[in-house]
């Protein structure tokens, strides 16, 4: 009690001073919010929004680490040094330290820009509007190296970062204000300012890229393909899964990808763990396969009635069966981690099945008609942030027309 007075008193003493917002939100990150309701009627409950945002964090940390030892072992494998993995989970050819080593020393420079720019802007913004530092970015700093390449150069993440926060966040108030979903405006940001860091057969294998230094001593970067399998089946090639085997490689992740993206196994488990403990909407999440399930049909049966030549360019990913779509691309993990975004998603439940429904729907369709860039993920929940009050809305007002014809037939 007498810890709690005094840190009172400092506040009260120093609330006029401009780093007192820095001071706060380094004391909530550390210890307890220690501000709480006295009067009125409000709701008890032990969550707050530090708390949310660390559960969404430890249903990535799987993804993060995996991603780690997936860096290493693409790595490795583009340049010969191993075999590939046949054994799943239980690779010993995988699970390796020098995998993890090299994994994880590219991956932590992007986690450390990630943060270290977004909270000293986050922080700057509540020195100079004297108003709370939010926990936030806590997410979105932990988002944005799982989707991104693994040799994306720092200072072009750093830039795209400020803009995120800034454009993305900032402008529009701060945490809970925004309209679009912070982490994926900075990977738009990136896709269209630096396209060619941002697609392509060689930007997911460490040391594929002939931009980046080489590691390998002797070898060739020219001569690597990091291709991933929705880039193989946009070329109308489907050689990358052929087996059973490379379908459950897919599954479990074992592939080249965007860092914490590619494993569909930890991003169900992760997705599960939001679900049970009530931050991520299974409605939002459950729409979104539906979508996708439904649009993938779609194609299925367009290219097998033969409605569309083997020739052309989208026939690919057309012919792809529906459910190889919820396996490859950022598909799994965008409908998880980012279309659940509380702040930009629909709030009603009606809402959120059609928001999902169209994010599913729509992913898929953009994948197929833009095999230069076959990952549609991005850009339909994007699309549906904006549409999202919208379509609330229109929910909202049904009610109400609704509730009013049941109040006539009463009176009547």
């Amino acid at each position: 009690m007498g810890l709690k007075n005094n840190l009172h008193n400092f506040r009260e003493k120093n609330k006029d001073k401009k780093w007192l917002p820095a001071f706060s939100a380094i004391h909530t990150f550390l210890y307890l919010p220690n501000e709480t309701t006295h009067n009125g009627t409000h709701i008890k409950a032990a969550d707050d929004l530090k708390r949310t945002m660390n559960i969404v964090i430890m249903a990535m940390v799987p993804c993060l680490i995996f991603g780690m030892f997936n860096a290493g072992y693409q790595h490795h494998l583009a340049f010969g040094e191993i075999e590939r993995v046949t054994s799943g989970f239980f690779s010993s050819t995988f699970w390796t330290m020098d995998n993890f080593t090299v994994g994880f020393w590219k991956i932590l420079p992007l986690v450390v820009v990630s943060y270290g720019v977004g909270l000293a802007i986050e922080i700057l913004f509540a020195m100079k509007n004297s108003h709370e530092v939010e926990e936030g970015y806590l997410v979105t700093g932990m988002l944005v190296p799982l989707i991104v390449p693994i040799d994306i150069p720092l200072w072009m993440l750093a830039v795209a970062v400020a803009f995120g926060v800034v454009i993305g966040k900032e402008v529009f108030g701060g945490t809970g204000m925004n309209i679009l979903n912070p982490a994926l405006t900075i990977r738009a940001f990136l896709f269209f300012a630096y396209p060619t860091w941002m697609s392509g057969d060689k930007v997911w294998v460490h040391g594929a890229d002939p931009r980046v230094q080489d590691l390998a001593n002797g070898a060739t970067p020219d001569a690597i393909s990091g291709e991933t399998i929705l880039g193989s089946l946009a070329q109308n090639n489907s050689s990358m899964i052929d087996s059973a085997g490379d379908i459950w490689n897919a599954f479990y992740g074992f592939i080249p990808g965007s860092v914490g993206e590619t494993s569909t196994l930890l991003i169900l488990l992760g997705g599960l763990f939001l679900i049970f403990t009530k931050v991520g909407s299974w409605r939002i999440m459950l729409s979104s396969v539906i979508g996708a399930i439904v649009m993938g049909l779609i194609f299925n049966g367009v290219a097998d009635a033969g409605w569309i030549s083997e020739s052309s360019k989208f026939y690919g990913l057309m012919s792809t069966d529906f459910w190889m779509h919820l396996l490859v691309g950022g598909f799994a993990f965008g409908t998880v981690y980012m279309a659940t975004d509380p702040v930009t998603a629909s709030q009603t439940n009606k809402g959120k099945w059609i928001y999902g429904f169209l994010i599913g729907f729509i992913s898929i369709m953009i994948r197929v008609f833009n095999p230069a860039y076959p990952e549609g993920v991005m850009l339909a929940i994007l699309l549906m942030n904006v549409f999202a009050p919208t379509i609330d809305h229109y929910v909202v007002q049904g009610n109400v027309k609704r509730r009013m014809k049941r109040l006539k037939v009463k009176t009547a």
